[in-house]
């Protein structure tokens, strides 16, 4: 052998590399702990004979290799997490016997992960799509998996749909395509059949189903749950994460790009967040409410297609979750961790909401399936931590991959075995222990909704009326969009019919993208109500939206040439302001500056287009200026910018560069001194000037 350092290469052989164990790399050996002596070559009979199948070693490996996939997640298979911690900072202990609750300042672990619902395991992470956002609480009274999403409410009333919707939604089934889209015939038929889901198609065409990153996105339990108090008093509750770094959008084009560009943009910058220090927080709110005031509403508070303004009910925040530490590894925590409704602690339990009710027992069936086992919770990322490091007791026993080792013959209850001196097991408290609120239910079996489920329009209407009329515009055009994709004229017709019952100027303007006349209004089950508009639902000048640069990727355009001071005086007040300040140049290795010295840029020009970053600055000599006229890269890296109506700051030598990028002058457009404070928004009022939309 011809060692290399570490690296043994085998010339009497095939030239292959070996790395031997040394005191600071350990044995490699088989899963029952043989050493391994090559994991190179298989064992053949001659150097060119057949293998032989007694080769343990080739077997193991490959067997295990066969077998390291699991089946994903029929929604929410593309998924990112993150592990780190609630904590209280208000008690809620006269609402809730809820442990995690209880104390102003105590901690809870937790574990978060965020997904996108349509696209399979291997999709992009930017399609137009609601997002999941679900949080394991590792409370001292067990787990507690608070399991939504980024929109409020959901397509559906009832969970019996469910798997409708999903079908409709996934790859048509003749064609396995569209992949992660929502474009296409079958789901448009659905939901133009489905007067329910209008609400949420209201939602899945804004803003806010294209997150700028999984940082800026709300979350909420969608359904109502109870709180109930250590003396059995039942209070409803609706859940809502807000954002601490505001709530952000892309704007349709760039998302495209970013797909394209990085399709792991949101995992890669979740990641990199965290490992800066940026860590990801959110406030968690909760809307509190009893009988009466949900019997006064003018909807149902069972339906979750629908909401209750915060502007009706505010929203108080009870504490704060704080993400900071990425996965050890990603398919034992990312892939394994299975998020079940069910899973509630004691002073938290549920309402008849009939989707939820489905749910708490379709998300138990799912897991069973696809972690293989009822032993799913004792892999250690679904782990109970429990009291005292007890994690769970109790007496089920045995099944496929068992972890653990009972002692003693108790795995039945109730059991005497204590009296004769053998372990007895766990027993019930009646003190402690999870009790179900007692309802007051009484009717006869139907399958039926009630009628205050009927009105499908309403909170759509509120919805579409309440955003900017930027968003409105953004609507309109997603509209068109996917319309668009839809072959079946028919399905079009009748989309729009069901539009004009939420809004008849939206409707004409998705009539007159499609190049089609208007259709007569669907029929209502009920009157449809003008309700007073939200401002909270409004992502664009609405009370989430942050002019800062905390958290965020400022890109900074130089080459050979460039002042040394004025990349310096950029790249230290972005820092200053709190963002990220990400360096392009058009080669990584060694930029020229203006007084001679050299530095490293963190990205190339091809490699980082400016859709990956917030905000954009170009410092430019005349020299380099010229030299990147004639790149198209750079063209388009401002050009992209001023039209995703970004901040752009830049040197007086790089305007040339700004001018055949075909940038107009307007708030966001600065010289290096003002850009700072420029890059901290976007631009709306330039975006008549730079597409057409609906």
């Amino acid at each position: 052998m011809i060692m290399t350092n570490d690296t043994a290469l085998n010339a009497d052989t095939g030239g292959e590399t070996h790395q031997v164990a040394d005191d600071e790399h350990p044995v490699l050996t088989t899963n029952h702990g043989i050493p391994i002596s090559d994991n190179q070559n298989q064992l053949k009979a001659g150097a060119r004979g057949p293998v032989l199948l007694e080769d343990e070693i080739f077997r193991e490996k490959i067997n295990h290799f066969d077998h390291e996939r699991i089946p994903e997640r029929i929604v929410h298979a593309r998924g990112s997490a993150a592990h780190g911690y609630f904590e209280c900072t208000d008690s809620l202990a006269d609402i809730t016997c809820a442990d995690l609750f209880q104390k102003k300042g105590q901690r809870t672990e937790v574990f978060a992960r965020f997904s996108t619902v349509a696209g399979g395991a291997g999709s992009p992470d930017t399609p137009r799509d609601v997002r999941g956002f679900a949080v394991k609480f590792y409370t001292r009274e067990g787990n507690w998996d608070l399991v939504g999403n980024n929109i409020p409410v959901f397509f559906i009333q009832d969970a019996i749909k469910f798997p409708d919707f999903v079908h409709s939604v996934k790859m048509e089934a003749d064609r396995g395509y569209p992949q992660a889209a929502s474009a296409h015939d079958t789901f448009w038929d659905f939901v133009s059949l489905m007067p329910e889901a209008t609400h949420m198609a209201l939602w899945a065409m804004s803003d806010r189903t294209l997150p700028r990153t999984l940082a800026n996105m709300e979350g909420f339990g969608i359904h109502t749950f109870r709180f109930i108090s250590a003396e059995g008093k039942s209070t409803f509750v609706k859940f809502h994460w807000k954002p601490k770094a505001g709530l952000a959008s892309t704007i349709w084009d760039e998302t495209v790009k970013i797909a394209g560009a990085d399709p792991d943009f949101h995992r890669r910058d979740l990641f990199e967040r965290i490992g800066r220090g940026d860590y990801p927080e959110w406030e968690l709110g909760v809307q509190l409410f009893d009988e009466d005031f949900a019997n006064s509403q003018p909807y149902d508070v069972l339906d979750a297609t629908k909401i209750i303004p915060e502007e009706v009910l505010p929203v108080r925040i009870v504490g704060k979750m704080v993400l900071d530490r990425y996965p050890d590894n990603f398919f034992a925590e990312t892939e394994q961790v299975a998020f079940v409704p069910s899973h509630v602690v004691p002073g938290i339990g549920f309402s008849n909401d009939p989707l939820l009710q489905g749910r708490l027992f379709s998300y138990t069936d799912t897991q069973l399936s696809r972690l293989g086992s009822v032993n799913f919770h004792q892999l250690p990322i679904n782990a109970a931590k429990g009291r005292e490091g007890c994690p769970f007791l109790n007496q089920q026993r045995d099944g496929h991959m068992q972890m653990q080792v009972p002692k003693g013959r108790a795995n039945y209850e109730p059991n005497s075995l204590a009296k004769a001196g053998e372990p007895g097991g766990a027993r019930e408290d009646p003190e402690n222990g999870y009790k179900t609120f007692p309802a007051d239910e009484d009717g006869q079996k139907l399958r039926i909704r009630p009628e205050s489920f009927a009105d499908h329009y309403s909170q759509a209407r509120l919805f579409f009326r309440s955003v900017d009329p930027a968003e409105q515009a953004h609507i309109a055009s997603a509209f068109v969009f996917e319309l668009s994709k839809v072959s079946i004229e028919h399905i079009r017709t009748a989309m729009m019919a069901n539009l004009r019952n939420v809004d008849e100027d939206l409707a004409q303007r998705v009539a007159d993208g499609l190049g089609m006349k208007l259709p007569k209004a669907s029929t209502t089950a009920a009157p449809v109500l003008d309700m007073e508009t939200s401002p909270a639902l409004r992502i664009i000048r609405g009370p989430l939206e942050k002019a800062t640069l905390e958290g965020r990727t400022v890109g900074i355009l130089f080459a050979d040439g460039s002042d040394a001071g004025e990349l310096d005086q950029v790249t230290k007040a972005v820092k200053a302001a709190g963002g990220h300040p990400l360096t392009i140049a058009p080669k990584v290795g060694a930029v020229k500056l203006s007084d001679g010295s050299t530095v490293k840029a963190d990205a190339q020009l091809a490699g980082q287009p400016s859709v990956t970053v917030d905000a954009c600055a170009v410092v430019l000599s005349k020299e380099g200026c010229a030299m990147l006229l004639k790149e198209a890269a750079a063209v388009q890296w401002v050009m992209d910018a001023f039209g995703h109506l970004k901040a752009i700051g830049a040197s007086a030598a790089a305007q040339p560069l700004l001018d055949k990028a075909g940038v107009e002058a307007d708030e966001g457009i600065t010289d290096l001194g003002g850009f700072v404070e420029a890059a901290k928004r976007r631009y709306w009022d330039r975006e008549p000037k730079v597409r057409t939309l609906a």
